[in-house]
């Protein structure tokens, strides 16, 4: 992807923002178990960031598990979603490259599902200035398990139908850039599912970035043909969709 697409991708969320936070998936609870135990710290009472919030997903889960947590979101769609959703939640208009935080403020900074927005020579930095020493970085992906069949065919759909499509896949390779800073890894795979209506995947495809910047001509048949195919495995129109969450700790040492 081109950085003017990557550009254009990545402002595209704001208009999709109801979708987005209808039907994306949420995270299991033993995600956060992990990510206390490999940062070496509960989440209560926690100072968080949790970066590219979105419409608060994950930022109303750490919440519930009693962290203080502020949300950084850029774009105002979601920014606005979020704030419907969740109005008592702090919620700042910045991007993981450039952290509105004073140094060594933060016990956690954490990106779910958006760690591949960010320029990772920027937003690696600014993490660890923001954190405090044995504070963590904490990436997390939420994966659809494309070695299902099912789902391996609605890949190879999209793929040929959608010229923008991409594909992010489990242990994204920007975390390789973490082996260059002062930071003590740790990495961890969970899977579980969800059950979701043939309407909330569709919902769910809508809310993509590659479906969002796609003309509106190409949009309705290709949903009509994917409502289809989904009811030939699903015929009571119950969808079973699996994922693997991929999860890094990065703790900062010293």
């Amino acid at each position: 992807m081109t950085d003017i697409q990557h550009q254009e991708h990545a402002a595209s969320f704001g208009a999709v923002a109801a979708e987005y936070d209808r039907a994306r998936p949420s995270y299991p609870a033993e995600l956060f178990d992990a990510i206390e135990e490999l940062a070496g710290r509960p989440l209560r009472e926690a100072d968080v960031l949790d970066v590219g919030a979105g419409t608060g997903i994950a930022t109303r889960l750490l919440h519930g598990r009693g962290a203080r947590v502020i949300a950084v979101e850029p774009s105002a769609g979601m920014a606005a979603q979020l704030h419907r959703v969740s109005p008592t939640i702090p919620l700042v208009k910045a991007t993981g490259d450039e952290l509105p935080c004073h140094d060594a403020t933060a016990d956690l900074v954490c990106y779910f599902q958006a760690f591949h927005w960010t320029d990772p020579q920027r937003s690696i930095p600014e993490a660890l200035r923001v954190l405090r020493p044995g504070g963590a970085l904490v990436l997390v992906w939420n994966i659809k398990d494309r070695t299902v069949p099912w789902l391996a065919a609605q890949e190879a759909r999209l793929a040929a139908a959608l010229p923008n499509y991409h594909y992010y896949g489990a242990m994204n390779a920007v975390t390789d850039r973490l082996e260059e800073y002062p930071l003590a890894l740790a990495r961890r795979r969970l899977r579980w599912e969800r059950r979701i209506a043939v309407d909330g995947v569709l919902t769910d495809l809508r809310s993509k970035s590659y479906f969002a910047v796609t003309d509106e001509a190409v949009k309705e048949p290709l949903l009509a043909a994917e409502r289809a195919a989904l009811l030939v495995d699903f015929p009571d129109g119950q969808v079973v969709e699996p994922y693997n969450v991929e999860l890094t700790v990065a703790v900062k040492r010293g």
